[in-house]
């Protein structure tokens, strides 16, 4: 029968995935998953955090999570033997009324003990976790990342535009909550979560929880705040697009050309079609349509297909940009896309942007490429 650690390992090599590619797509730490592997749980800052990983690198690799864990709490059983001192323990030379007397002592000894922390010490105890000698602390967002271990009442500020946005941990508990401009977000470990600041329908902020132990506020949580903004273009920035631009690591590319010329009076829904020709970690969201708001995240295989219709805008990210062939449906035309090469990690808009003259046009933004 395979262990924990042979299982994991036999359908990684399956799918041919490597530590680095996982790594990148779970947030996990390459000497985590390679300690899952070798069963070497001593890494771990605690159990919590063996659970956690392992149920994350479990579903990423489709396998029976409670299964998992079981084999986990297996494990873990069998490396905590009964001392043989134990077994063996000899029989006590002590009188038997010796017994009774002490028993008596203990718990006399206890009720004592509970009138005086009953009187003097629970008065003095703070209500608050927190440590007396720290208070709560207040950093500035400098640039376009930020990583702070923050604790309760801890407060991050976000310069954005000519505003600054506040952010605050109100509380950690089974997970961690923030406070943001737009209402509290609830966090468990690796998880991430897109912010809107400004109310604009368009994320700014990326949150994700990088190290966090559950009930236990004195470790704090170790959070990642990047802009997003950063990577976005407004619809200033569009202005004056030529067929083909090439704006630093932005390239941007007009998509449905109508004969004699390649903008529309308004902006109309359109459907962007994706075949997956392989295995492929994809992750889409609908821009600027709150009732449609949020990220949608799915593994797919060959021969899978996905629709996803828009009014506005779609984001895309996808771990291999030639596992799937993408097409734009609309306006009585279907145009096909290509967003990347083999094995080239993307994140892209298809979105309408709107010239000087009030004409639209539907363009491909590529956003960020990593190889």
């Amino acid at each position: 029968m395979e262990s924990l650690g042979e299982k994991l390992k036999n359908v990684r090599l399956e799918k041919e995935l490597s530590f680095d590619q996982i790594s990148r797509d779970t947030n996990i730490s390459i000497r985590y998953l390679e300690a899952l592997e070798a069963e070497n749980f001593s890494v771990f800052p605690g159990e919590p955090y063996v659970i956690g990983f392992l149920k994350n690198y479990g579903a990423y690799l489709d396998l029976d999570v409670q299964k998992l864990i079981s084999l986990y709490r297996a494990l873990c059983i069998q490396e905590q033997p009964i001392p043989v001192e134990q077994l063996l323990r000899p029989r006590s030379k002590l009188p038997r009324i010796i017994i009774p007397v002490l028993l008596i002592l203990i718990v006399l000894g206890a009720i004592g003990y509970g009138v005086y922390y009953l009187l003097f010490i629970r008065e003095k105890k703070p209500v608050n976790n927190r440590p007396l000698s720290r208070a709560p602390s207040e950093y500035m967002m400098e640039g376009n990342y930020l990583e702070r271990r923050l604790y309760r009442d801890d407060s991050i500020l976000i310069p954005l535009y000519s505003s600054i946005y506040k952010l605050e941990l109100v509380n950690l508990g089974e997970a961690i909550t923030i406070r943001t401009p737009g209402g509290s977000v609830i966090l468990d470990l690796s998880q991430e979560a897109n912010i809107d600041l400004n109310s604009d329908g368009m994320p700014e902020l990326r949150i994700t929880v990088a190290d966090f132990a559950k009930n236990n506020a004195d470790m704090g949580a170790l959070i990642h705040f990047t802009l997003t903004d950063s990577l976005s273009l407004d619809m200033e920035g569009l202005r004056d697009i030529t067929e083909t631009t090439n704006t630093s690591s932005t390239i941007i590319t007009t998509i449905l050309p109508v004969p004699n010329t390649s903008v529309y009076s308004s902006a109309f829904p359109f459907t962007l079609q994706v075949n997956f020709q392989g295995y492929c970690m994809f992750r889409w969201e609908i821009l600027s349509e709150r009732d449609r708001a949020g990220t949608n995240q799915q593994y797919f295989q060959r021969n899978d297909e996905l629709n996803i219709q828009a009014q506005n805008g779609i984001r895309i990210w996808t771990s291999n940009a030639q596992a799937a062939r993408f097409q734009v449906i609309g306006g009585g035309r279907t145009v096909p896309v290509e967003i990347g090469t083999a094995g080239e990690v993307v994140v892209t808009d298809i979105r309408w942007v709107r010239d000087d003259d009030n004409r639209f046009r539907l363009v491909l933004v590529r956003l960020e490429t990593s190889n």
